[in-house]
């Protein structure tokens, strides 16, 4: 049985990747937009775990594309028992100044490629009776955060979209869990390295392979949703029923709110 890994050659997805094979020695179909280092890491995960790996390399917004994935997994007839959509992207920036195409690609990476590929893979879980789902969230698809209104704005449809697709597929024997992180160490939301290292020392930002490790096992469990780190399960509701001018007051201190009027 084969592992599926959107965005898998870097960050989250390749944590996810080699916990897959390491721990749960599970053969890997591997995707992301970088060739170069996807296909290192598919090489470094097959001689050290001994898995299969597949690479497919690919624009996940493109229209279309998770048909194509499907296909191919048809064709070579790999059967995909755990998926998990991890791809993603990240940017500060006003709507009136966002380019149409940047808005595009991240409405059909977060969303509608994420849903048709749950719909292609669903099914044959479905028939097996046994299959897992991981989709990404995010902490922000609770709160309201100007700057970065696609994001999440698309991140509350991953959220609501997965909690429903649960209980469709529960009665078949698959599980669907949801990830709603807050920060993760990762290169996403351009921190410095300073800032990043405090954030972890203060528990506010889990390191990839922690988050990692945490999700995987909430998915397993066949978990609905989960949200890693002990500091956002305190944040969010907290901040949920702050007012907005509070909290954009607290939003103005930090650099990328220097050219966005709040």
């Amino acid at each position: 049985m084969y592992a599926l890994i959107t965005g898998a050659s870097s960050g989250i997805g390749k944590q996810y990747a080699t916990l897959l094979a390491k721990q749960y020695h599970y053969d890997l179909i591997l995707i992301s937009n970088q060739q170069t280092e996807l296909e290192q890491l598919a090489n470094t995960l097959a001689n050290d775990y001994q898995v299969q790996t597949r690479t497919i390399c690919c624009d996940l917004s493109t229209e279309g594309i998770a048909k194509t994935i499907y296909e191919r997994c048809q064709a070579e007839q790999l059967e995909v028992e755990v998926l998990i959509n991890n791809a993603g992207m990240f940017f500060w920036q006003p709507l009136i100044e966002l380019p149409e195409s940047k808005i595009h690609t991240m409405l059909m990476l977060h969303m509608v490629t994420l849903a048709e590929l749950c719909r292609m893979f669903a099914p044959q879980m479905c028939q097996r009776k046994k299959g897992y789902i991981l989709n990404m969230s995010s902490l922000t698809a609770w709160i309201t955060i100007p700057g970065i209104q696609c994001y999440n704005s698309t991140k509350a449809f991953v959220l609501s979209f997965s909690k429903s697709l649960w209980y469709e597929l529960k009665p078949y024997g698959v599980g669907v869990t949801v990830l709603t992180p807050g920060a993760i160490d990762t290169p996403l939301y351009g921190l410095d390295a300073n800032t990043r290292k405090h954030l972890v020392r203060w528990g506010i930002s889990l390191p990839p392979e922690k988050f990692a490790g945490i999700a995987l096992k909430r998915m397993f469990a066949k978990r609905k949703k989960a949200m890693p780190g002990w500091v956002n399960h305190i944040a969010t509701p907290i901040i949920a029923h702050l007012p907005d001018w509070l909290v954009f007051a607290a939003m103005k201190r930090f650099p990328q709110y220097k050219n966005i009027p709040l």
